[in-house]
């Protein structure tokens, strides 16, 4: 989302510079790891929509604008039962999701557990289930579309500052102070996207709200490349049982392997804290208690895993709203684990929010009232 709004903001002509203590595109926070899941009915709400629909937009224009390939619409499969127990706080996912489907006319279709494994043999349903599959649906290149934004932000007039960790925030009557380990920058305005930093970096409200938890991504090796080639295979979202860790997604081939993952909130680390490569033991469990007996054709044979960092409020919802004592102050996180497919519209409305005062796409249902703040 920062690198969004950058681009976006040199678009507009502002004179505008991002901050990062990292390098960008880099693999410490929530952005990384070949691939991201993009889909336009969105199960964790109607308000998401929207943002969905018009980041689609976007990155064809950045594609068109670049040559460069960011999005991948090779079909979605969302697969579950009305009593499954959710995905990201909503039970009914693949119910919502249909829901949402049919409210913004979105192409898709509603099939059965046959009907979906006569067209994708790659999965071993139940019989029971539903699925709704999306055409449009697809993947992102998150490095690509990253750093493709920071290129046009740099083309547009913009300033990288990276590798300059900020330390501290503060805002008076009229501006707004950044200061880094390596300056002091005054500016007008200040959006702060930072993510699973937010809580150290803001402290107050945020530290109390959001939660920071580990994921895990696993590439696994198919018996046969070509039946989960893209086109082949869709991007998929499988929730399967009641328990809180019934469910996972996943991928095509698109590098080393089909990539596979789930989601666990148990236990939260700090932003800063040294992660742990992920063992061979943790690749067995996950294919163990996801992967066997769901997937014809997959191996056990894991060839790469990485650590990604979920920030999640209560109830998976995205905050996007000035800070509430500095009004020239907008922060925008956390993306609750499933925002990636909406940053480029997210970027956009920050942009328009803090040159115009509003933006085209409502973002009232992600203020920090809803939490009592």
């Amino acid at each position: 989302m920062g690198s969004a709004a950058l681009y976006q903001l040199a678009k507009r002509g502002i004179s505008v510079i991002g901050i990062d203590r990292f390098m960008p595109p880099h693999d410490r926070g929530s952005s990384h790891g070949e691939s991201r899941i993009t889909r336009q009915a969105i199960g964790e709400g109607a308000e998401y929509v929207p943002f969905a629909l018009r980041s689609h937009e976007i990155w064809r224009e950045l594609e068109a604008d670049t040559g460069r390939s960011l999005f991948s619409p090779i079909g979605g499969l969302i697969i579950g039962r009305s009593t499954d127990s959710g995905i990201h706080g909503h039970a009914d996912f693949v119910g919502r999701t249909i829901a949402a489907a049919r409210q913004f006319h979105i192409e898709h279709e509603v099939l059965t557990a046959d009907e979906a494994a006569k067209r994708f043999p790659q999965f071993r349903l139940g019989g029971d289930e539903t699925c709704y599959y999306e055409p449009g649906a697809g993947f992102l290149r998150p490095e690509l579309c990253i750093g493709t934004q920071l290129d046009r932000a740099r083309e547009l007039g913009a300033a990288v500052r990276a590798g300059e960790a900020v330390t501290r925030v503060t805002a008076g009557a009229t501006s707004v102070t950044v200061v880094t380990g390596a300056a002091t920058y005054t500016a007008a305005r200040v959006i702060v996207t930072v993510g699973a930093w937010v809580p150290q970096l803001l402290g107050g409200t945020y530290a109390k709200l959001l939660r920071v938890y580990p994921q895990t991504l696993y590439w696994f090796t198919p018996d046969d490349a070509a039946a989960y080639a893209a086109g082949r295979f869709p991007i998929f979202i499988w929730r399967h049982g009641a328990g809180e860790n019934d469910h996972f997604y996943g991928f095509p081939v698109v590098g080393e392997g089909v990539k596979l993952a789930t989601e666990q909130f148990t236990h939260t680390v700090d932003a800063d804290a040294t992660r742990p490569a992920p063992s061979a033991t943790d690749a067995q469990r996950m294919y163990e208690m996801q992967v066997r007996g769901r997937l014809s054709g997959v191996s056990s044979r894991c060839v790469r895993a990485v650590t990604c960092l979920y920030t999640v409020t209560p109830g998976f919802g995205f905050v996007i709203d000035r800070h509430p004592e500095w009004e020239q102050v907008l922060v925008t996180s956390p993306c609750s684990g499933h925002g990636f497919k909406h940053s480029a519209a997210i970027g956009e409305a920050l942009a328009e929010r803090v040159t115009r005062g509003t933006s085209r796409l409502d973002l009232t249902p992600f203020s920090l009232a809803r939490f009592g703040q």
